[in-house]
């Protein structure tokens, strides 16, 4: 089973997304703060991080920044979620592998979890 963490300081978006996510068959662990985040990554290796890009504490570009410096957590799949543009967040954020914009459709983020989970 894979296993997906969701960090996001929403906690009526974390617990759909849980809910649906879980549905499907992945464990899901969340997060409401970047802090807190790295230290459930650290205690579960994820194979995808779902990431909002602002929070409080340490914000999506300070845990991206943290998990590509960190050996064990840098080549983690990372898909970023924020109602801001995405060239806000590009201009911040290196080594992503998707954006969406908040609100986004459920759809679309199963298709990215889906493209981006497939395989081994």
């Amino acid at each position: 089973m894979k296993t997906i963490v969701i960090v996001d300081d929403e906690f009526g978006l974390a617990d759909v997304l849980t809910a649906t996510l879980s549905d499907i068959g992945f464990r899901v662990l969340s997060a409401s703060n970047g802090k807190q985040g790295l230290d459930v990554m650290a205690e579960h290796l994820p194979d995808l991080v779902l990431l909002d890009y602002m929070m409080p504490l340490l914000d999506g570009a300070g845990v991206l920044k943290a998990m590509r410096a960190d050996p064990k957590l840098a080549l983690v799949p990372v898909i970023v979620m924020s109602a801001v543009p995405e060239s806000v967040v590009s201009a911040r954020c290196e080594g992503y592998v998707a954006f969406l914009r908040k609100p986004f459709d459920f759809q679309t983020l199963l298709n990215a979890v889906e493209r981006v989970t497939a395989g081994p």
